[in-house]
């Protein structure tokens, strides 16, 4: 702007203030984003809701994938919850029946930089996941005609401000890494063209694990 037919130079963040906009909005970046998730996923930047699965937790034999579009200012911290399919609290299926089971779940993320179609994050294991649900611990209780009183089970709740940006994950274990014969990716799995390096990932163990809190950072590209 001029005053007094003299150029007046504005601090980068004056601005962007003149402008009406914030030096945050103006480093945003659209991201095409694919997701897979045995059975359901909730994904967030810091506690904002970006997309949630279509189809309900609750719904048995869900493997579908999820192609979307978000706006964020990167560097950004994304977390997600992420949950494998169980009737109740004892973690199996079709309890009652002769398919009475535990279930198994599996997750596969990527994310582009829409304009320039970079790869910015996979799914691997630089994440950090928590196991929030693991049921049954005593896998032989799959058996019992009474599974909600043998099987046992450790729930525990959400850490307070687990999605702050200066939450301290330290503790939290990496994400593994497990092979598709493990995991078996079915469904809408096959819709994407996956890059090489995204992962299967989910914790220690696929079928006892049921319920995950995972962090991850998008970086700001190069």
């Amino acid at each position: 702007m001029k005053l007094n037919n003299k150029v007046l130079l504005l601090p980068v963040a004056s601005l962007f203030a003149s402008l009406g906009c914030s030096a945050a909005e103006t480093d945003k970046h659209t991201i095409d984003a694919d997701v897979w998730a045995d059975n359901w996923f909730a994904l967030y930047v810091a506690d904002e809701l970006i997309k949630e699965d279509s189809v309900p937790y609750k719904t048995e034999r869900s493997f579908n994938a999820e192609s979307f579009s978000f706006e964020v200012a990167l560097p950004a911290q994304l977390n997600l919850v992420i949950k494998d399919y169980t009737e109740d609290d004892t973690g199996l299926e079709y309890i009652g029946s002769s398919r009475q089971q535990i279930g198994d779940g599996g997750f596969m993320a990527q994310f582009f930089d829409a304009e320039t179609g970079e790869l910015l994050a996979v799914s691997n294991d630089d994440w950090r996941c928590k196991a929030i649900h693991q049921a049954p611990l005593n896998k032989s209780c799959v058996r019992s005609s009474n599974p909600q009183s043998d099987c046992e089970s450790i729930i525990v709740n959400q850490p307070d401000g687990w999605m702050n940006v200066d939450f301290d994950d330290s503790e939290w274990p990496n994400a593994i890494v497990h092979s598709a014969q493990a995991v078996r990716p079915h469904g809408g799995f096959s819709q994407i063209s996956w890059q090489p390096t995204a992962k299967l990932i989910w914790t220690e163990d696929l079928e006892t694990d049921n319920w995950l809190l995972c962090r991850f950072t998008i970086a700001v590209p190069k």
